[in-house]
């Protein structure tokens, strides 16, 4: 059986600078002090198991939504900032596609100092 929460565990603590805190009782990851991956599993009673990630914009999230809606969905409290709950769970699950998407995360909230060093 695959383990969600140790996937995302070891890709967001591979980029640089990256810390795990607890935030609102969910594995929370952070870099800089910005929060750029967050596990949830079966939240508030969802059922789901999903990393929130962030996207560029609510346009980009629109389209995510809308083009694989069995892989995204609106996350509770940071879907209106523009953020996307990529499904865990299944054995449909791109793992590499998952890594990417923490990755690109990471990448929009780190400094631009990160960035200029190479980055990821």
């Amino acid at each position: 059986m695959i383990d969600a929460l140790q996937i995302v565990r070891e890709t967001a603590l591979a980029l640089p600078e990256t810390e795990e805190r607890a935030s609102h009782g969910q594995p929370t990851f952070f870099v800089a002090g910005k929060q750029f991956a967050q596990f949830r599993d079966n939240h508030h009673g969802d059922g789901k198991t999903v990393v929130c990630v962030r996207t560029s914009s609510l346009d980009e999230q629109a389209t995510l939504l809308d083009a694989a809606p069995e892989v995204y969905s609106k996350p509770a409290y940071l879907g209106s900032s523009g953020w996307v709950s990529v499904n865990l769970a299944g054995p449909a699950v791109d793992w590499s596609h998952v890594v990417d998407r923490i990755s690109q995360s990471w990448e929009m909230a780190a400094p631009q100092r990160l960035l200029e060093a190479g980055g990821r």
